[in-house]
């Protein structure tokens, strides 16, 4: 495959971000990295924000200024590939008119879960974005990735952050590396993950009521995960219209399912899923985002997630990367890029653990026909931050960019 821009001639390859040109096949001049929940919770100047605020998460997800900050900051500590735009997978639920909210050290809880036919059909009478309050708060995640596009870039208009200091413009363009710009990845909950956190009401360790729901009631589920999808689809492609140039599908909980299942009952409501984000325009590229489908436990699934058409697949820690890069290579027309997959655990490892694991995840994904690095899930929240540019450094191969992570943050900042 040429290394060229995704579905587009609008911006030449030579000048296109590396983790653009992986996700459609192509080995650009370094392996792009980025971090699954990379904004937040590790970053002491987000927790700093947050104080400041005094609001709740998903209150923070849908102020523009609060969440376009949030999705910039490790953009500009770590020099990440991408940013991705700070969110949560509940918010298209609280713009659709459910009362959800999210409890430290619970995660969603939603106090009226959908258990009975009845309940599936007063929930798929609601839409994304409606009333006042849902259509403020769309609103509010399409200002929030314009401006954080404002300072990442775009083909046309090179990325901005002149009120920077030195240490976080130093960032931004690490992060850019050959290009002028920084692409920003969008992403929702898949269908499963939603429509088990409406049944159950909060997280669940088996997801028993849903998938009892799932067997007992066929056509009651159909209804549910077609809403879920559409509305997911809708929030996905929101990112894109207001700039995402990227997006993922992120399904916490599909690795609970036996593949039967999967395929015959969730598989096809995260296809409508992706087919309603892909038909948006990012206008940072002039083109539908390369999609990425990951989820959490699905190596027996692989092949399935993706023959339900993203244009790359991620991998969580507890699959071999290799092995699943051969069971995606035998599943569809022509080898397929891979995402991930290191173990978040090693990034509180001491680094002479921690480098030669980032060496052999290279040394794997090469078997790709392209790769982007990530965790096989989301950072922890006890991680160092230098520790993560570090490892950007690594994966870039950048002497000068380790030296900047050894130096630290607050030394320069």
């Amino acid at each position: 495959m040429t290394d060229s821009a995704p579905n587009s001639g609008e911006f030449a390859a030579d000048v296109a971000p590396a983790l653009l040109r992986a996700l459609t096949g192509a080995r650009p001049e370094r392996t792009p990295v980025w971090f699954m929940r990379q904004a937040g919770r590790s970053l002491p100047e987000y927790r700093a924000l947050r104080d400041r605020a005094g609001l709740s998460m998903l209150d923070v997800c849908l102020d523009p200024a609060l969440a376009a900050e949030i999705t910039l900051q490790p953009v500009r500590r770590h020099g990440v590939d991408a940013a991705v735009f700070f969110s949560d997978i509940m918010v298209p639920l609280r713009l659709a008119g459910l009362a959800v909210r999210i409890e430290p050290g619970l995660g969603p809880v939603l106090d009226e879960p959908v258990r009975t036919p009845a309940d599936v059909a007063r929930l798929t009478a609601r839409r994304y974005g409606e009333g006042e309050a849902g259509g403020a708060g769309a609103r509010a995640v399409e200002a929030g990735v314009r401006a954080a596009c404002a300072e990442l870039g775009t083909p046309t208009a090179p990325g901005g952050g002149a009120n920077l200091g030195e240490r976080p413009l130093a960032g931004l363009a690490a992060s850019r590396g050959s290009a002028s710009w920084t692409p920003l990845i969008g992403f929702g909950g898949a269908p499963f993950t939603l429509a088990a956190y409406l049944v159950e009401g909060r997280a669940s360790r088996d997801h028993l009521a849903a998938r009892t729901l799932m067997h007992a009631d066929p056509g009651a589920w159909d209804a549910l995960m077609t809403w879920c999808a559409r509305l997911t689809g809708d929030f996905i492609a929101a990112q894109v219209r207001a700039g995402a140039s990227a997006a993922q599908l992120f399904d916490s909980w599909a690795g609970s399912l036996s593949p039967a299942d999967y395929r015959a009952r969730v598989a096809p409501y995260s296809a409508l899923a992706l087919s309603i984000a892909r038909r948006a325009v990012s206008p940072t590229t002039g083109a539908p985002a390369p999609l990425i489908h990951f989820g959490t436990g699905t190596a027996r699934l692989l092949a399935d997630m993706r023959a339900a058409g993203a244009d790359a697949v991620g991998v969580d820690d507890r699959t071999d990367l290799a092995e699943a890069i051969a069971v995606l290579d035998g599943a569809g027309p022509g080898p397929c890029p891979v995402q991930g997959n290191l173990d978040p655990a090693l990034l509180t490892a001491p680094w002479e653990v921690l480098a030669p694991a980032v060496d052999a995840c290279l040394e794997a994904g090469r078997a790709a026909p392209a790769h982007v690095v990530n965790l096989g899930h989301g950072v922890p929240p006890t991680t160092d931050p230098d520790v993560l540019t570090r490892l950007v450094a690594r994966v870039h191969g950048s002497a000068d960019w380790e030296a900047t992570a050894l130096a630290g943050w607050e030394a320069a900042a």
